[in-house]
């Protein structure tokens, strides 16, 4: 808003110029400098002396010119003042700030709204030490994330401009949690057209919709009707289970997650039997299952030869796991 009035008086600024100068070159027949001089000492209002004697049409449209230049200097230099007291200036420095950051980063994460459902998995990126960005266009959600220091891009996450911002071309996933199913589809497409490669998750109100975005490129579709009555049949039937997981979820003090690891990603697991590892000797993790083709060993047995295709499913603490991961 402020930025706006302050291009307007900048405009309004070099309009009230160009008026001072054409009207003496035209009405006084001055030169180029001498008019340009002429403008300036009269909108500022120095006090110096005309740069020569002037014409009645001369000291007429002089009186205007101060009456309409000096109340555009002052609109200009309260509109600036303004700009630097509210902190729009800063607000802007730190804008091109993140964007450079954005630019720069490698294998992040790409939150498409941020309402209901996309504030629950920021929320399970920061906890998770995980880089991501969030795309959003309503004002109070964009404030609300600039407040905790969260990256963000203000804008229609279904744009090429704006994804691109996001710097899709080098992100390795994307969530899709716009309002609708229409636009998390016109969403999946768009992304998909820039980065071909995107691990794509969307979440969908209808279950027709879950066959069309699969087909449009996404990677997998969450229906949220879908996973609250499994929940709440759960709280039903096998309480004590769920109390478990909410507890791994919510606690503070510890931050547990079920994760995968690819075997192929680590040298020291690929090749190896799962006891020669030292993973089931490390304190904190707990290795559940290997997955292998579309098949899991769950529990697997110790002499367990690891194939670089296999993915290591793990129960643990989030950030053993995560050196894990980054272990080559």
């Amino acid at each position: 808003m402020m930025l706006g009035r302050l291009k307007i008086a900048l405009v309004l600024l070099i309009l009230i110029a160009c008026i001072g100068v054409l009207g003496y070159m035209f009405i006084e027949g001055w030169g180029f400098l001498d008019s340009i001089y002429m403008t300036i000492i009269t909108v500022a209002s120095v006090g110096f002396m005309e740069v020569r004697p002037l014409s009645n049409a001369g000291r007429v449209f002089t009186i205007f010119l101060i009456i309409f230049g000096v109340g555009i200097l002052l609109f200009c230099i309260s509109t600036f003042t303004a700009f630097l007291v509210e902190g729009e200036f800063s607000d802007l420095i730190r804008r091109r700030r993140m964007e450079k950051q954005i630019s720069r980063m490698k294998g992040h994460y790409i939150v498409c709204g941020a309402g209901r459902i996309g504030r629950h998995i920021i929320e399970e990126l920061s906890k998770t030490k995980r880089q991501f960005v969030v795309i959003d266009s309503n004002d109070d959600i964009c404030e609300r994330l600039n407040e905790k220091g969260v990256l963000y891009i203000k804008g229609d996450a279904t744009s090429t401009s704006v994804l691109r911002s996001a710097n899709a071309e080098g992100a390795k996933g994307l969530f899709c949690v716009l309002p609708s199913d229409a636009e998390n589809l016109l969403l999946i497409l768009t992304a998909k057209g820039i980065n071909p490669k995107l691990k794509i998750v969307a979440k969908a109100e209808e279950y027709e919709s879950e066959d069309k975005m699969k087909r449009a490129g996404a990677d997998s579709v969450v229906l949220p009707e879908f996973i609250g009555g499994l929940r709440m049949t759960s709280e039903m039937v096998r309480p004590e289970t769920v109390k478990f997981l909410d507890h791994m979820l919510k606690t503070k003090e510890r931050i547990y997650r079920v994760e995968d690891i690819k075997v192929g990603d680590s040298k020291s697991l690929c090749n190896k039997a799962l006891s020669d590892t030292g993973l089931l000797d490390k304190e904190g993790i707990c290795v559940v299952a290997i997955k292998r083709n579309d098949e899991y060993i769950f529990n697997p047995p110790k002499d367990e030869r690891l194939r670089e295709d296999d993915f290591l499913i793990l129960i643990g603490e989030a950030n053993i796991i995560r050196k894990l991961k980054n272990v080559s």
